[in-house]
């Protein structure tokens, strides 16, 4: 693509300008998944399918609660390593090609560390428009991808490729863990309070960034950045329930825990950390289908109390690589709410009154009840 320089003269050559990848897809990052009520319809039926043929090894977690990864125990002695196996990829988050394979690899890899699980090796998925962009953008993606894949101390041995109308991008992950210290969606408890570990906004941000132009280095690096000391913080504070917040948003994910687990979670909006500048984001507008959608979805499920609509959209705001939910405390994350007994609602929103003190609170005195 090229453009004038807007100081040049009309007899002065072209100018490459930058490409903006994000103009070449309809969506961008996990914004872009299929909305989670479609999914769990298009996927009903498949539950617990049983295989022609006997398969190796016991599936500890499937499609049953929509976790983050799939968890098989290996065949042999006891005590041996359960395989984690993802993938995840998408249509461009941000411009730069390097950065969008760092973020795609992140998210990717986080997957395996939502299950408390190190990641082994990866091979990439990409899909590329080889008529429309030059594929040394495409060797851009995948550097950045190789970079992060390095950070995790996780081999990248392939992949696989396509000619596509979109630019996509991310990995298949495979990974082990002790079958008996997994984090699931499915093992939360009344009583546990609930953790993140990244702020959310990357969404709104991402969108605006689409949108302008503009460059948000604080979201790029908070994508960017591994899952894998929190994952290692969470197993080494005894917790076992935990999942990634990516694109069905806070309270997507935490209401597809809630109800895996057979408990409620209340959850104190003020409590929640926001990346700056993401409030003014959802004020200008910047909010995706995607978002909105995860609300649609989550409102049945719901109590929102007294939350107005700004925050609303941020607590379902679809985040690309954003940090784990866990269900117990992890040293250096804010506590943002707690799981209860089962009520009415999977979610209640609840701002915790100051005189019932955010320690007391967390600990189970002062959390109202799931109704």
């Amino acid at each position: 693509m090229y453009t004038r320089s807007e100081t040049a003269g009309p007899d002065a050559p072209a100018q490459e300008a930058p490409v903006r990848l994000t103009r070449y897809a309809h969506g961008g990052g996990c914004a872009c998944k299929i909305p989670p009520g479609e999914l769990e319809e298009a996927v009903a039926g498949l539950v617990g399918a049983v295989p022609a043929a006997r398969p190796a090894g016991e599936l500890l977690v499937g499609l049953d609660t929509g976790d983050d990864a799939a968890a098989v125990r290996l065949p042999g002695p006891a005590g041996g390593p359960a395989v984690i196996a993802t993938a995840d990829f998408f249509t461009p988050v941000v411009d730069d090609p390097y950065h969008w394979g760092r973020i795609a690899a992140a998210n990717a890899l986080s997957d395996v560390y939502a299950m408390g699980g190190r990641p082994l090796v990866a091979v990439n998925l990409l899909g590329w428009p080889r008529e429309k962009l030059p594929f040394e953008l495409a060797r851009e993606v995948l550097r950045g991808g190789l970079e992060v894949a390095g950070q995790a101390g996780c081999h990248v041995g392939g992949g696989h490729s396509v000619d596509d109308v979109e630019p996509k991008y991310g990995m298949a992950v495979t990974g082990i863990a002790d079958p008996e210290r997994l984090l699931r969606n499915d093992a939360g408890r009344p009583g546990l309070p609930l953790s993140l570990t990244k702020p959310l906004g990357l969404g709104v941000l991402n969108n605006r960034h689409k949108a302008t132009g503009e460059f948000f280095e604080h979201a790029v690096e908070t994508m960017a950045a591994l899952n894998r000391d929190a994952s290692e913080a969470a197993l080494a504070a005894g917790a076992r329930c935990a999942t990634d917040v990516t694109g069905f948003g806070l309270l997507g994910h935490l209401h597809k825990l809630a109800r895996a687990s057979g408990v409620s979670a209340v959850l104190d909006p003020a409590a929640v950390p926001y990346l700056d500048g993401a409030r003014e984001a959802v004020r200008d507008g910047y909010v995706s289908g995607g978002t909105r959608r995860n609300l649609d979805w989550v409102a049945p499920h719901t109590d929102f109390g007294g939350a107005d609509e700004h925050t609303r959209l941020l607590l379902a705001d679809a985040q690309t690589s954003g940090g784990l939910l866990v269900a117990g405390e992890v040293p250096g994350a804010p506590v943002i709410g707690e799981l209860v007994p089962a009520g009415e609602h999977t979610v209640v929103v609840r701002r915790v009154l100051p005189s019932a003190g955010r320690d007391r609170g967390r600990r189970g005195g002062r959390w109202p009840e799931g109704r």
